[in-house]
């Protein structure tokens, strides 16, 4: 007799982006040219596999048991579902062009160091890459974009946690050059509201495109264009 437990579970999600990220990874793969039936998941299924991880943070190994794949699969699965959302985020001047139609009077940039398991990255002068010395944790650092009510505009992508916001906005290529002015938001604690981003589980320089994706997904969940 089996030890393990079958149950059925609701995803938070409304069906309309379940669609439109299978739309994607269907696109995808007509481009990549891989033949039908060939894939162990479809567009569909594995859709909802990758809003598992960022919804509920799932792990990719429950993911995988959960889909009769295996881990590697699992995580090839999530990576390109991660990297055909991100390819939607709006670019800096997309987004600024945006806010100008709206009649935003003023923008806010802020920064946050996103968590994520400890990585042990060899970094100048031997310090620890990831490691946020004003933060005690390991994490990657993400420019955020808002409007004035603190809806994300626009995300960068990521900088190594012991960097400060000002060494990471100069980074960020032409962000300080196109801005006028920028002031502290609450973008990114809306974009918090996907588990996955509380403890990012995957390897930091992800982080940036992990973003991106969950800034897609939540303006096909609140209705706004992006």
């Amino acid at each position: 007799m089996s030890n393990s437990v079958t149950y059925t579970a609701v995803l938070d999600v409304q069906r309309e982006t379940v669609e439109f990220l299978s739309g994607l990874l269907a696109a995808h793969r007509a481009k990549l040219g891989t033949r039908a039936g060939t894939r162990a998941l479809g567009p569909f299924k594995q859709a909802v596999l990758v809003l598992r991880w960022f919804l509920d943070g799932t792990r990719v190994r429950q993911l995988a048991a959960d889909n009769a794949i295996g881990k590697s699969t699992a995580y090839n699965y999530l990576h390109e579902g991660i990297d055909v959302l991100a390819a939607q985020a709006p670019d800096l001047a997309t987004a600024l062009a945006e806010a100008q139609r709206d009649g935003a009077g003023h923008l806010n940039l802020d920064g946050t160091v996103l968590r994520t398991d400890r990585v042990a990255t060899p970094g100048p002068n031997g310090a620890d890459l990831w490691w946020s010395g004003k933060h005690k944790h390991h994490g990657g650092n993400v420019q955020v974009l808002s409007d004035p009510e603190g809806w994300p505009l626009w995300t960068s992508p990521v900088r190594p946690g012991r960097e400060h916001d000002t060494t990471c906005a100069k980074a960020a290529d032409g962000l300080l050059a196109m801005l006028e002015q920028a002031a502290t938001q609450q973008g990114l604690l809306t974009l918090t509201t996907f588990k996955a981003l509380r403890r990012v589980s995957l390897a930091p320089w992800r982080i940036g495109g992990i973003v991106k994706a969950a800034h897609v997904l939540l303006h096909l969940e609140r209705g706004r264009h992006t």
